[in-house]
């Protein structure tokens, strides 16, 4: 297979398996939804979800958890790791957004990453499921399995961005990051393939027979 039939077939593969993926993150809005993604750095969804109900309990709003106190809020999201920065990180955001932004989350990817705590990624995954603006955010998770399927070199999360929004169209790409994040951990986790035992990897490879190495972001 070519690169592109690879990621011909691993589009179409995926659309089979999770017709309609849902967010793995509980949310209510563009607020709360910015919120839980920040709190999944280096954490599990899972975890988060455990958290986020108590802290919106504390304010589900930017003005209220802008009002909130610091302590409380870093005793909640402790959970999640980097708890001190985390906790900073939301109370500083909710500030910006209720004084410069009339309470609201931009639409606007620039805007969105000059908050303090929200990187490219975080971001990405805010304009994508909270605004349906065609993105592709790359996590760790998404950039290995595009390494492991050789859809791209592997230097760079950025990297990595670039060659998968080439691959693939563009109307696809807020389902399809999440249909690869679904598939990493159900069928190509980091411990449970190594580049030759899952579907897609089988597949597309079927001649390879070491493990693949991958390289970090």
């Amino acid at each position: 297979m070519t690169k592109q039939e690879r990621a011909d077939y691993i589009r179409k593969r995926l659309g089979q398996l999770y017709p309609e993926p849902p967010i793995p993150l509980d949310h209510t809005d563009a607020f709360t939804l910015l919120v839980a993604v920040l709190l999944s750095a280096q954490c599990t969804d899972v975890r988060v979800n455990q958290v986020t109900p108590a802290l919106f309990k504390l304010g589900r709003t930017p003005a209220k958890l802008a009002a909130a106190p610091l302590d409380e809020i870093e005793a909640i999201v402790r959970p999640c790791g980097l708890g001190p920065q985390k906790a900073r990180a939301i109370k500083e955001l909710s500030r910006i957004l209720t004084e410069e932004h009339g309470g609201e989350v931009p639409d606007s990817l620039e805007a969105l990453e000059r908050l303090p705590g929200v990187g490219h990624k975080t971001a990405q995954v805010v304009m994508a499921q909270a605004f349906g603006v065609p993105s592709f955010p790359v996590d760790t998770h998404i950039h290995r399995l595009a390494q492991r399927w050789a859809l791209t070199d592997g230097k760079s999360v950025v990297q990595t961005e670039r060659d998968l929004k080439r691959l693939f169209p563009e109307d696809s790409w807020n389902k399809l990051h999440l249909q690869i994040i679904y598939y990493g951990r159900e069928h190509c986790p980091a411990r449970g393939c190594d580049g030759t035992v899952c579907e897609i990897c089988r597949t597309c490879f079927p001649k390879r027979k070491k493990a693949v190495e991958t390289r970090k972001s």
